[in-house]
Order: C-alpha cells, then structure tokens, then sequence
C-alpha cells in the first residue's frame, strides 16, 4: 500500500496517493537479461536509442498496463527524476515496505564503526543477495485495498558482523561485486551479464551488437 511508503519517508518523497492505493514494485532477477533483454534487442534493433534495459523494462511494463484496459494504471521507473532532481520514488524503500528484499542500512548496524563517513544502505534478496534490480512501481489509483496485510522483507543478513561486511563492500568495493554475495544464493548473473553491467553505458551497445 502507498501508506506503508510514505508512513517512513519525510513528505517530500511522499507518493501523491491514498494511503490504501495498491502498487507493486517490479523486481528483474537474474535470468532477465537471457529471457528478456536479448529477445527485446533482436527484436527491437533499431529502435534502441537510450538505455537498452531502460527500454525493455519499459516494453514490459507498458505491456502490462495494457492487459488492464479498464483501469488507471500508473508507472513510475527506477530511473525517472523529478524537476527537482529527486528520483520519482525511492526504489529500496518501496522493495522494502512490499516485503520483496531487505533494505540494510546504517542504523541496522548496532556498533557503528564509519564514524563521520557517508554510508549508503543496500537491499538484498533472500533468494538472490544482490543479483537483481529493482525496476519500478505499478500504481492502481482506483484500486483501493485498507484490510491488505503488510509483509516484513526477509532479514537474511542478520548478524551484526554480516551487516557491517554488507555495508563495507557496497560502499567501499562495490566494483568488485562481492556484496551481492553476503548470502548463499539461488542464482546470480551470467558471466555475460557481469561483463555488460561491468562495461561503461556508452560501450554497452556494442557489447549487444548495437552501433552507437
């Protein structure tokens, strides 16, 4: 619900909806890339111009929008910003009040030992650690749904030790990559994949076949 969202944000981020609006936040896991983004790019060759898993999230998700002609349905995406430079919706908080990942973050961590340093919190996935992305929100504005059930995230990194390792990597050795590891995981990325996220935006079409 929209009221779970904005009960633990300051009222700028707030979503402009009733508390009981029903959204879904929309994950990719790791077996996007072979099930959804190649299919997209062979198909949709010349009319990739931005970002490749931008315009394939955003296919997908406008296509689901059409299997409810009858309703309103709003979409928001990771990647959208404001006039104000704020992103539309804060992706990791919204994953985390639906119940889909942990959002780890520095007052999850007892003993801090940073000190004055700026440390960003990250989500993980019980099933995928930190194989996978959250894409964006699905809102239903005239669905309306005050007896749902809020789920809790599933805290799988649930030692004081682990979360400061957890927080360490991501902010210090992201590159690397060893974060989205924390826990044992079902599946991750294809080597293909990694070398695609790891390449710069600019040289990522290439990587697909695309000319820039």
């Amino acid at each position: 619900k929209v009221g779970w969202y904005n009960a633990v944000l300051q009222p700028a981020f707030h979503l402009p909806y009733p508390d009981d609006t029903l959204a879904f936040v929309v994950l990719s896991t790791p077996s996007m890339f072979d099930k959804a983004l190649k299919p997209f790019v062979s198909k949709e060759r010349l009319k990739i111009i931005r970002d490749p898993v931008d315009q394939c999230v955003s296919h997908h998700l406008s296509r689901v929008k059409e299997k409810f002609p009858d309703q309103r349905v709003d979409i928001m995406f990771d990647y959208e910003m404001l006039p104000s430079r704020k992103p539309k919706f804060l992706a990791q908080t919204a994953a985390h009040v639906a119940g889909a990942a942990y959002y780890y973050q520095r007052k999850d961590v007892k003993l801090d030992p940073w000190g004055k340093k700026k440390i960003f919190g990250v989500c993980i996935h019980p099933k995928y650690g930190g194989w996978f992305a959250i894409r964006g929100l699905l809102l239903f504005p005239a669905i309306q749904v005050p007896f749902l059930e809020q789920p809790a995230p599933v805290d799988c990194v649930s030692t004081e030790e682990k979360r400061i390792e957890l927080l360490e990597q991501f902010n210090f050795h992201w590159q690397d990559g060893r974060y989205r590891d924390i826990i044992e995981v079902k599946e991750r990325y294809s080597e293909e994949q990694k070398a695609y996220f790891a390449t710069p935006p600019a040289e990522r079409l290439r990587l697909l076949g695309l000319s820039q």
